[in-house]
Formats: C-alpha cells, sequence, structure tokens
C-alpha cells in the first residue's frame, strides 16, 4: 500500500525524523491559508498523487508571494499529472502540500529497503540526491552507498556512521543524521514497509538534516495489524477494478491488454499471462483467485474481469488442487448469468472433479470454448481476440 508524502511525513514526525513545516490542502483558498500561516517566503506547493517525478511533470513549484500560491495552486489542482510512474494516462491531483522553503546547502539520497537475496534490510544512500536513484544506479554506480542491517541485530550505531561517513556529511551534521536512520529504522519495522525513500534528504546551510522528501510503501499483507496505517488509504490513487477486487480478498491487478485471465496460483498467472504473449495477444489483467476460492470469489472475480471494457476474450486456467473443478465451474456460470457474457470464453481445467466441471460448463449454454492444454487455451483466445 502507498500514501502520499504528507502522510509519511506526519509518520517521520512522530520517530523524531525532522521534516518541513507544511500542511495538506484541498483547495485554492486552503493552499493561500496555509501560506498565511507559514508566514515566510518562499514556499513550496506540491502535488500528491502516489507517484515520483512530479517535479519533473510541474507538479512542484516555488511561490515567492500569495499571487503567486494562488495562481500556482489553481495550476495545479485538478490537472491530470503525467510522470514516468504514472504512465501516458497521468494521475488528477486532488490534493497539494504547502510547505515552507528551506536554505538548501547539499541534496541527498536515502532509503531504506528489504533485500530478500540477502535477507538482510539494506539502507541505501547516496551524495546524487534529488536524482533519479535508478540513472545513478545505472551511469555512476560507485555513486550507490549500501548498508545491510541484519534485521535479527537490527540497526547499530557503526551502520549509522558508515552510512555518514561515506555521504561526507560535515561532522556538526552526523549526530542529527544518525539520530534520523535509527528512528526510520524503527519504523521501518513497527510498521512492516517495504520500502522507505527520501529524496532529496537535505543538508541545510546550518548543517541540519530535514527529509524535504517522504515516500512509504507497506506490505499489503501485514496491514490487518496496522488499524492506523490502513486510515491513510486513499482510494481515489488506486485503480478501481483493483480497489473492488480487494474487497473479495483476489489477487487482481489492471493491465493494458484486450485478454482477461482467471487462474488459481500465482505462479501459474504469470505463467498464463506470458503464453498470451507469446500466443500474439496482451493479458488485460493478472487475477490470482487462489488454491482455496469458493464460488462467490471465482464469481466476482469473473465479474471484475468483464467489467474491464477492453476484454475481448477471457481465458481461465484452472489446475484442480484445492480449488475444485466443478467449484470453478459454477462460480463462472453464476457470474455469466448475473453479469451477462458478452465475451467468448476459453477453459483449460485439469484435475479435481475435472469432468464435473466440465459437465457444468458444457449444459451451462455460454460461450464456452474448451482447451486440451495451456498452450491450445492461448492460441484459441489470442485467435479470438485478433
Amino acid at each position: 500500500m502507498k500514501i502520499h508524502e504528507y502522510q509519511a511525513k506526519e509518520l517521520f514526525a512522530n520517530y523524531g525524523v525532522p521534516v518541513p513545516k507544511g500542511k495538506p490542502v484541498f483547495s485554492v483558498d486552503e493552499a493561500v491559508e496555509a501560506a498565511k500561516e507559514l508566514g515566510d517566503f518562499p514556499v513550496v506547493v506540491k502535488a500528491q498523487i502516489h507517484a515520483g517525478g512530479r517535479g519533473k511533470g510541474g507538479g512542484v513549484k516555488l511561490a515567492q508571494n500569495i499571487e503567486e500560491v494562488k495562481t500556482i495552486a489553481g495550476e495545479i489542482l485538478g490537472m491530470q499529472l503525467v510522470t514516468h510512474q504514472t504512465g501516458p494516462e497521468g494521475q488528477k491531483v486532488q490534493k497539494l502540500l504547502v510547505e515552507q522553503g528551506l536554505d538548501i546547502a547539499k541534496e541527498l539520497y536515502f532509503s531504506i529497503i528489504v533485500d530478500r537475496a540477502t535477507a538482510k534490510i539494506v539502507i541505501m544512500c547516496s551524495e546524487a540526491g534529488g536524482m533519479d536513484i535508478e540513472e545513478v544506479a545505472a551511469s555512476t554506480p560507485e555513486k550507490i552507498i549500501k548498508v545491510p542491517v541484519d534485521p535479527l541485530l537490527g540497526v547499530q550505531g557503526y551502520h549509522c556512521r558508515q552510512a555518514a561517513y561515506r555521504l561526507n556529511l560535515p561532522p556538526a551534521a552526523i549526530k542529527p543524521f544518525i539520530k534520523m536512520v535509527q528512528g526510520l529504522y524503527k519504523m521501518f519495522m513497527d510498521k512492516d514497509c517495504s520500502l522507505l525513500e527520501i529524496n532529496p534528504l537535505v543538508l541545510t546551510g546550518d548543517d541540519g538534516i530535514i527529509a524535504l522528501d517522504a515516500k512509504i510503501n507497506f506490505d499489503d499483507n501485514a496491514l490487518y495489524r496496522h488499524k492506523d496505517i490502513q486510515e491513510y488509504r486513499d482510494l481515489d490513487e488506486e485503480e478501481p477494478l483493483e480497489v473492488e477486487a480487494s474487497k473479495f480478498n483476489l489477487n487482481y491487478i489492471k493491465m493494458e491488454g484486450n485478454v482477461g485471465n482467471m487462474v488459481n496460483g500465482a505462479g501459474l498467472a504469470m505463467a498464463t499471462m506470458d503464453i498470451i504473449k507469446q500466443a500474439g495477444a496482451e493479458p488485460a489483467n493478472f487475477l490470482d483467485v487462489g488454491g482455496g476460492a469458493n464460488a462467490e470469489q471465482v464469481e466476482n472475480g469473473f465479474r471484475i474481469i468483464l467489467s474491464d471494457k477492453n476484454v475481448k476474450g477471457i481465458l481461465i486456467n484452472i489446475f484442480g488442487g484445492i480449488l475444485r473443478c466443478d467449484v470453478l465451474a459454477s462460480g463462472v456460470v453464476e457470474a455469466a448469468k448475473k453479469v451477462g457474457l458478452n465475451v467468448p470464453v476459453v477453459v483449460r481445467m485439469e484435475g479435481t472433479n475435472v469432468d464435473e466441471g466440465r459437465r457444468i460448463l458444457a449444459e451451462s449454454g455460454l460461450n464456452l470454448t474448451g482447451a486440451k492444454d495451456l498452450k491450445d487455451a492461448a492460441a484459441k483466445v489470442a485467435q479470438i481476440v485478433q
């Protein structure tokens, strides 16, 4: 789960991490009032969307007076902000952060991530702050500093000092930096974060350390134990069909293709998408109904696929183990009758109660095509959509 910058900074402040004074606003008038409350110029007006690269897209601007605040807020609010992370369709800006300007001496990069390859938490930082870290890693990898932390040991003073010294921080900034890193690491572990990023982390003219930006992603699987974090969720920033799928514990991700697919098991779902592409078509979604799905979940999954107007054909690929083939077939038939099946469906089923599942589908009267194996199924659905 992603949250907005202003929400991340609220969490930072709770863990003793310095952040600029600022206030989230939802209208031009509120932006003006927030600037007046800050009491000094310049102020920064920032678009709040769940994507990076906002500055390059025109979503972060400096205002020198109240009139500029009014003008800039009016320009950014409601705009369709396009960044390298939103895709060409962009994201509509519905809220802003109005924040104090700072005396910036140097911009740094800082993040904490999970490294699954080593089973470590990695503190990653760089003197090349304010830039796309992917570009820095590709062109000048020597500028990327990585400090691995054993999660059983936790962050220690030497981890923090190693990062501070390699960032070439001035002596006066080292102690505040160490305190900041300790606070951020504690928050990362307390809140089950999957990513914490500050770009830029700034060194001010008086050697202060302040998080000028803030990005946090949380592990969805751990949200059940963080009711406070769940309240930060902004459904306006998420794909509506993905929000709908989450209500039924379905693993659904919308894509840009025209072949809807329903599969049980994440690995099988990814393989199915690959085979759809190999057959010359494009998957419209990732949908894993899960090994233990019931008829209601299957019905809801099928309904969500049919809600995507880009879908011209559907491929159902089920290996009946825990999820029996007859249960899947019943769910598909019920969903098709309720929603109205208006696209062809190719079905490949194997496993528990497969004969009963095929009988249910055959007697349903629906527009269904059987397949002998996955390759055959992908070829048939690709031919249909083309």
